[in-house]
């Protein structure tokens, strides 16, 4: 039997791979931009999948492909859909601020430590 990590892996797998064509094909259709297209839309797409799958799964019981299909292939896909899932589930619960507080949380904290971790490489590598 395949295990549950396996799963997850090969979903991250597919996923990844979905997210790196629709980067190319995004690319082939508008030609390069500075502004991050592709990335927007597959954040939206992803989100929506998540959202069909988890009403989905709960109402045919298939919630045991979840790993497979939300942490892997959505995951890898994009990473973007599970914060969403997080943040939906805060405000369906009532927990308003929670929610405000974990968007605020998490793309400010995420954003500097992209910013952290680009100093530090580049004081090393400079």
């Amino acid at each position: 039997m395949i295990s549950t990590l396996s799963l997850v892996a090969m979903g991250g797998a597919i996923g990844a791979s979905l997210r790196y064509l629709f980067g190319v094909a995004a690319m082939r259709l508008t030609g390069p931009s500075d502004f991050p297209l592709a990335v927007l839309t597959v954040n939206i797409i992803g989100s929506f999948i998540m959202g069909l799958f988890v009403v989905f799964a709960a109402h045919k019981g298939l919630t045991q492909f979840s790993p497979f299909v939300m942490t892997g292939v959505l995951g890898g896909f994009t990473t973007f859909s599970s914060f969403s899932l997080e943040t939906v589930t805060l405000i369906e619960r009532g927990q308003i601020g929670a929610a405000g507080i974990y968007m605020a949380l998490s793309v400010g904290l995420s954003v500097l430590g992209l910013m952290l971790g680009l100093m530090m490489a580049r004081g090393v590598f400079a």
